[in-house]
């Protein structure tokens, strides 16, 4: 077998055009090789533009993430790069297949474009502000070798260049930092350049630069009360010439024909407003006005880390339905995040209304979860002769349900034709993971989860996709990313978003609850110290570092990390107790009253001095990776006197603790927080006789949820936590999918046993949080998990139980797909696993020594009486 590699990759880049990075780390997987193949050495081969290749040969077995050669990438140059291993008998592979990567604008003085908008007088304070359209033609006097369309914009943006939209992203340039950080996309525009007469144009809204962001209301003009579109188009030409057409007081602007947009309350259209052929150079635009040109430093331009949303599925409706009012109804079949498309024929002046939501109740559409949200688009119709296709632009909505009313015609010929459907948008990441089982209700358990987090990855990781919310809350991430970091590729995306978590810190370390910040939190939203949430300045990097193998995400955060620890150890005092202040504690536990969700049955002050022993722990081990001697012994002398303080404080002498609750147990068992096996075993035990008298229902919030069956799994009470997966009456996970969910919710019983919506305020039917079990299911119940960073060393450990008779796990890693599938059959166990090459692996199963793999497939039976014996 020969020896075959893959084209390398670009930090976390899936396309690497416009990319912020000088030195971008490679990475590469070998595809093929020989049986005990192992690399000791690879060759980078790099040219830029007409000059000889450079060739860099290192002495080194590592294919993730290493270090650029030679020397740094400037603005805009493309180097194509080509990769060769060698193995350890002195053979070097064929060359891969080139790849190519493009340096965005790295100087301020690259930019030469800014903002430009309308400029007639509008009401700051109203959501009825109609965005503009901008415009301006250019000349094209040669012939076009590359041309590149650097964008971004206060408030969203969609561009066209002759008639085409450019790209096919969505809601650009997306939610950050806004006065320290603002993306800008690069689109390779060459084949849309035309000789003569050419014309850009974009769309603007409002999007969450402008538009009203917060609950009880919201504001409004949060970072800024104009709109305006920042595009450098760069034609660069066969003779060597470049010639930059920027925004600036040359275009033109006209009001649109979107009446309002939010991402809220949704969009307002009147098609009978449209300009034809606004983006040709034929159109006459003698009725537009000049732009008001704003300003931006465009040292606050930044390049993208990760992939921006995208559709990246349609969705027809499963049925229409009458309700018993007569309103006509779409059934999705499935809870998700995007907008619906709409294609009708009608008269002019006629407007077709769509509102969303996400359950029904009483056979109508259910609104009261959304709270302030209006959750509704509206298109009139122009009245066109061949019909008229429309989507939304510049909102999304969480949904299953949408109710369509002024339908010019027959709804259901019309759904039955295709002219109705559901449009999926989230940041377009690779997917990664998947898991099923022999259990057809864990299986739909898990896909609540995928779709549950496909609808939360919408340009920032949010708490809920429907209602006046959907802000980045830092707890909820804390506990699923490793869920989400085994099903998709969120290495980019999320290390893009901890950058803000590290700017909107404060300088005494505080963490907010949600990042970004919205700039009104001093009036309803104050920012302070809290556990679970705050910690995600330490969990999110390391649970990067773990499933990705990215150092270089701990160098960036462990500032970060550290003056959030150092902030709690002031707090705690010389007694290492955070015993005061505001907490959210075991946050909707389902013991909760509906209005009260931080009132839940384990000590919030426990929750938070076990956080702080952990996040200690943490980062002593960011430190040791990163070589930092003396912040490893400082945070790990702290991590051992949090721990002793914690077992004084909550840990009884029987193994008991001070709050006799699920999740009491599941903190100190996981953050090793019990110093003696005595009261470890007894502890579990006592964990594994609540879940017992709770009849196996869970009895854990978000913070205990994540823990709670790796606690009793690893101590020796895996029945417990089969029982507490398996079990389907409220609350539950598999009473949820009994309910017909098809995402995880926020509460446990956000829909009540008689089809009723739990009459808490917080009540959203599509939150990840309590989906963070699927981590377990992933490492446990199939038994695929990294044992070393970035999957470098597998542990292949699965534990059958509940009466499953099957599972199996896959997940991309960075060298290559692992994948593991057991079953219960012919008097035995069967284990197939497969490993990539660069990686090794164990397979751990119990009754049997572990054993070491190399790459490649591997299969073996255990037999009959061993399986009785773990299962």
């Amino acid at each position: 077998m020969t020896v075959t590699v893959s084209h390398p990759h670009f930090e976390h880049h899936r396309i690497a055009l416009g990319i912020g990075e000088r030195r971008p780390r490679l990475s590469w997987r070998v595809t093929d090789a020989p049986e005990g193949w192992r690399q000791s050495a690879y060759r980078v081969e790099t040219t830029r533009g007409s000059s000889a290749p450079e060739v860099f040969d290192v002495v080194s077995a590592e294919q993730v993430l290493v270090p650029w050669p030679g020397t740094p990438l400037r603005s805009r140059e493309r180097v194509s790069v080509r990769v060769s291993v060698r193995g350890a008998d002195g053979v070097w592979a064929d060359a891969s297949p080139a790849a190519v990567v493009e340096a965005g604008l790295f100087e301020p003085s690259d930019w030469q474009a800014q903002p430009v908008g309308g400029s007639w007088p509008e009401d700051a304070d109203s959501d009825d502000r109609r965005p503009p359209l901008v415009r301006r033609e250019f000349t094209v006097d040669g012939e076009v070798a590359k041309a590149r369309l650097y964008a971004s914009a206060h408030g969203l943006y969609e561009a066209e260049l002759n008639g085409a939209r450019i790209g096919d992203d969505a809601l650009s340039p997306g939610w950050t930092v806004y006065r320290e950080r603002l993306r800008y996309y690069t689109y390779d525009v060459t084949d849309l350049i035309q000789q003569g007469r050419n014309a850009i144009g974009a769309w603007l809204g409002d999007g969450w630069y402008r538009g009203r962001l917060g609950w009880r209301g919201g504001f409004r003009n949060l970072f800024g009360t104009d709109l305006g579109f920042i595009g450098q188009l760069e034609l660069t030409f066969r003779d060597g010439r470049r010639e930059i057409v920027a925004t600036d007081a040359a275009w033109r602007a006209a009001v649109g024909p979107i009446l309002r947009s939010g991402i809220y309350d949704g969009e307002d259209y009147d098609a009978r407003d449209e300009w034809d052929g606004w983006t040709r150079a034929d159109f006459d635009d003698g009725e537009w006005h000049p732009v008001t040109v704003g300003r931006r430093d465009p040292a606050t331009l930044v390049a993208p880390t990760a992939p921006p949303v995208r559709c990246t599925q349609d969705v027809p409706p499963a049925s229409v339905l009458t309700t018993p009012s007569g309103r006509r109804i779409l059934d999705f079949g499935q809870n998700l995040v995007g907008r619906v498309r709409v294609r009708t024929i009608g008269p002019a002046g006629t407007t077709v209304t769509v509102r969303t939501a996400e359950v029904l109740q009483d056979g109508e559409l259910y609104t009261r979860p959304l709270r302030g949200a209006r959750s509704t688009d509206s298109y009139t119709l122009a009245g066109r002769e061949d019909g008229e296709t429309w989507e939304p632009r510049f909102t999304f909505h969480g949904f299953r349900y949408a109710e369509l009313s002024g339908w010019p015609g027959d709804l259901d010929a019309a759904v039955a034709a295709g002219d109705v459907v559901a449009r999926v948008h989230h940041t377009d990441l690779e997917r990664t993971g998947w898991f099923e089982s022999s259990d057809p209700l864990v299986n739909r358990l898990h896909e609540n989860v995928l779709w549950g987090m496909r609808g939360n990855f919408v340009d920032i990781p949010t708490d809920c996709p429907q209602r006046d919310e959907r802000v980045g809350w830092t707890g909820d991430i804390q506990v699923f990313g490793p869920t989400a970091s085994f099903l998709y590729d969120v290495s980019g995306m999320l290390g893009g978003w901890l950058r803000d978590v590290a700017v909107e810190q404060l300088p005494d370390g505080t963490v907010p609850w949600y990042v970004p910040v919205i700039p009104a939190h001093d009036m309803w939203t104050p920012i302070r110290p809290g556990a679970a949430w705050g910690d995600v300045a330490t969990f999110l990097p390391w649970t990067l570092f773990q499933r990705f193998g990215d150092r270089g995400m701990l160098e960036a955060q462990f500032d970060s990390a550290r003056r959030w620890v150092d902030l709690v150890d002031r707090l705690a005092g010389d007694d290492h107790l955070w015993d005061e202040g505001f907490q959210l504690g075991d946050w909707l536990d389902p013991a909760a009253p509906p209005q009260d969700p931080a009132d839940a049955r384990t000590d919030r002050y426990l929750v938070a001095t076990a956080y702080f022993a952990r996040s200690s722990r943490i980062t002593a081990w960011m430190a040791a990776e990163l070589g930092l001697l003396e912040e490893e012994a400082h945070y790990a002398t702290l991590a051992d006197a949090i721990a002793a303080a914690f077992a004084d404080e909550f840990l009884l002498p029987d193994g008991r603790m001070t709050s006799d609750a699920q999740t009491a147990y599941a903190l100190a068992l996981e953050f090793g927080l019990i110093p003696d096996a005595e009261r470890r075993r007894a502890a579990a035990a006592r964990l594994a006789t609540l879940v017992h008298d709770a009849g196996n229902r869970i009895a854990t919030g978000f913070v205990g949820t994540p823990l709670v069956t790796d606690a009793l799994s690893r101590s020796g009470e895996l029945d417990a936590a089969y029982d507490l997966l398996l079990e389907r009456e409220c609350p539950s996970w598999l009473y949820q999918v009994g309910m017909d969910a098809t995402t995880i919710w926020e509460r446990w019983d956000s829909m009540l046993p008689d089809g009723t919506v739990n009459p808490g305020t917080m009540t959203s039917f599509n939150h990840y949080a309590l989906g963070a079990v699927a981590d377990w299911m992933h490492r446990v119940v199939a038994g695929l998990a990294p044992a070393e960073p970035g999957y470098r060393r597998i542990r292949f450990a699965p534990r059958p139980g509940g009466g499953l008779t099957s599972a199996a796990a896959r997940h991309l890693t960075p060298y290559g797909e692992a994948a593991i599938d057991w079953r219960l059959e012919d008097g035995g166990m069967r284990v197939r696993v497969a490993v990539p090459v660069g990686a090794t692996a164990v397979l751990d199963i119990e009754g049997r020594e572990p054993e070491d793999l190399g790459h490649g497939v591997h299969e073996r039976i255990l037999p009959l009486q061993a399986v009785m014996d773990i299962a």
